[in-house]
């Protein structure tokens, strides 16, 4: 295979410009650095050694919410800033981070009490600032049960109703990336960090990377590094011999998915299990998704497996709460499993670690930060670049001040959510005056907002024999021109999303959007085969599920 003209484009300037910051991590806290960085003024490479967002970014509960739960471990710090974020990134992008509102039951026996949880949902509100309709309501039984019927009846005394948000965690990476491109960053997925160059004064110079597409070798010349490489972190601090006594603890947590009319939910759901913990039950377009776990972690952080007994254990807890539904393994259609990068903290498990991100300074300069939640990626993103602020100005250079909070990502602006719903209508038109699915307005403007007229003009144009096929097809070739799409999976399960919330609707389409890469990048048969096999063998390993080394240590915690 071959790498596209625009891809060849984006190695020869990392090969040849000299950068302020190399940015190490192409998860959502590396996107946010690399946004934040850029706006600032200052030339900036971000890489990933595999697709964008193909860890932990990919993998969390898809919500931009504050963590009520950290209010039991007293986290009042980290729920007031998360729970402002909410507000900042949802303006940010409306169509992507989206108002949700959650209902919390309350059952006998369950771990909060009616006093409590109108207690807690009171202060999560005033630490948030939340105001208007989007404050929380304590309901009777009879109100939860009209807002959702599936709740079992016998055990429930009522509930609580309160304001986050959902997202898409792929595709706001994805889209941090591109708005930092806008801003002047370099970006490159599928290049490895493997080697840092040092000057005399044994600060870092330059990275030595590969190109695991082509196979070549790069030498990123820079003056600053931050790496925000989540599981592996620490993987770059022993190649910089940088480790102390500070460590990552990863957290393995699942999620499984089944159709909506099997679990037919009105509103998002957060509530109690057997064993203490809670869950969530979240409504997606055509499907509801329900997680997660939060069991230690020693495996390999690039293939988390998920095991029979960790669905299992979902199922159970789904079905103890929403008993008609009769939930089995055989409705499970698709899963992910990810890891989060905890700082390990001594005689603490697994759920109970802070959730809060640190940054570690080594001698040589590598600035590493990890820990953190999806929902403060930005306000994480501004911290270390704070801090590469200090080694700026011990350079000599000053270092402006932040304005994230007011850059619109791409596929914006949108007012506000009213607007983000007016729109998908317009489009509704747009489809169907050019003979395409209405039904996928919705995926498309969640997706890609504004920028979806330019995939449904290229789906106009196109020449396959199903409009359906039309329309994949157009929004692949539209991802490998301004996404950066290099595989054909990269589409499948990060761009689209369709490996996770639309399973069916993959192998309807798999030859047309084969194609479409093959195109792109000059397959041979060969090689399209083996794209054809991984797309094949990803299908397998998110519904597919075999028992795991141990039974006893699946429990289910919030994100």
């Amino acid at each position: 295979m071959q790498a596209s003209a625009a891809r060849r484009r984006v190695l020869d300037q990392l090969a040849n410009q000299s950068f302020d910051l190399v940015v190490i991590g192409g998860g959502i806290t590396g996107a946010g650095v690399a946004l934040d960085a850029a706006s600032r003024g200052l030339s900036v490479a971000l890489i990933e050694r595999s697709d964008f967002a193909s860890g932990t970014s990919s993998k969390s509960t898809k919500l931009i919410h504050g963590g009520l739960r950290y209010l039991k471990n007293l986290e009042i710090g980290l729920v007031r800033e998360v729970g402002q974020e909410r507000a900042v990134v949802h303006k940010l992008a409306p169509h992507l981070v989206r108002p949700e509102k959650m209902l919390l039951p309350l059952v006998e026996g369950g771990s909060l009490g009616k006093l409590s949880t109108s207690m807690a949902l009171w202060v999560y509100d005033f630490l948030a600032d939340v105001g208007g309709d989007d404050k929380r309501v304590m309901l009777s039984k009879e109100e939860t049960l009209e807002l959702e019927p599936l709740l079992r009846e016998d055990i429930l005394k009522g509930g609580g109703f309160y304001a986050e948000y959902r997202t898409d965690d792929a595709r706001l990476t994805i889209e941090n990336v591109k708005t930092a491109m806008e801003k002047g960053a370099v970006a490159a997925n599928y290049v490895e960090a493997t080697d840092f160059v040092y000057d005399d004064e044994r600060q870092i110079e330059a990275v030595r990377c590969r190109d695991r597409f082509t196979g070549e070798e790069l030498v990123l010349r820079c003056a600053h590094v931050i790496s925000s490489a989540g599981p592996w972190v620490d993987d770059l601090r022993k190649i910089d011999h940088s480790m102390n006594h500070k460590r990552l603890f990863l957290s393995k947590g699942v999620h499984i998915v089944v159709a909506r009319e099997r679990l037919p939910l009105q509103h998002a759901c957060y509530f109690d299990v057997a064993d203490g913990r809670m869950l969530f039950a979240i409504p997606r377009l055509r499907s509801t998704y329900i997680g997660t776990t939060d069991t230690p972690y020693t495996g390999d952080p690039n293939a988390v497996p998920v095991y029979l007994e960790d669905v299992e254990y979902l199922l159970d807890a789904t079905n103890a709460i929403f008993p008609t539904v009769d939930l089995t393994v055989a409705d499970v259609e698709s899963s992910w499993a990810g890891v989060r990068p905890l700082i390990f903290e001594e005689g603490k498990e697994a759920g109970e670690m802070s959730r809060k991100d640190e940054i570690f300074e080594s001698e040589s300069g590598l600035l590493s930060i990890a820990g953190g939640k999806l929902t403060g990626y930005r306000k994480m993103a501004e911290r270390v670049v704070d801090r590469l602020g200090k080694q700026l100005h011990d350079d000599g250079d000053d270092l402006a001040d932040t304005h994230t909070r007011e850059i619109v990502l791409s596929g914006g602006p949108f007012r506000n959510f009213a607007e983000v719903l007016s729109y998908e209508r317009e489009i509704v038109g747009q489809l169907d005056a050019a003979s395409l699915a209405v039904d996928r307005a919705a995926y498309l403007v969640a997706n890609y907002g504004k920028q979806t007229p330019q995939i449904i003009a290229q789906a106009r144009d196109r020449k396959e024999t199903t409009d359906v096929a039309r329309l994949a097809a157009a929004e692949a070739a539209w991802c490998i021109e301004h996404e950066l799409a290099v595989y054909p999976i990269d589409w499948v399960e990060r761009r689209s999303g369709r490996l996770y919330f639309d399973l069916p609707s993959i192998r309807p389409v798999l030859e047309e959007v084969l194609t479409v890469f093959a195109e792109a990048f000059d397959y041979n048969q060969e090689d399209r085969d083996r794209e054809r096999q991984r797309v094949l063998d990803a299908i397998a390993w998110v519904s597919t599920f075999a028992p795991g080394p141990g039974t006893d240590s699946v429990t289910a915690e919030s994100a």
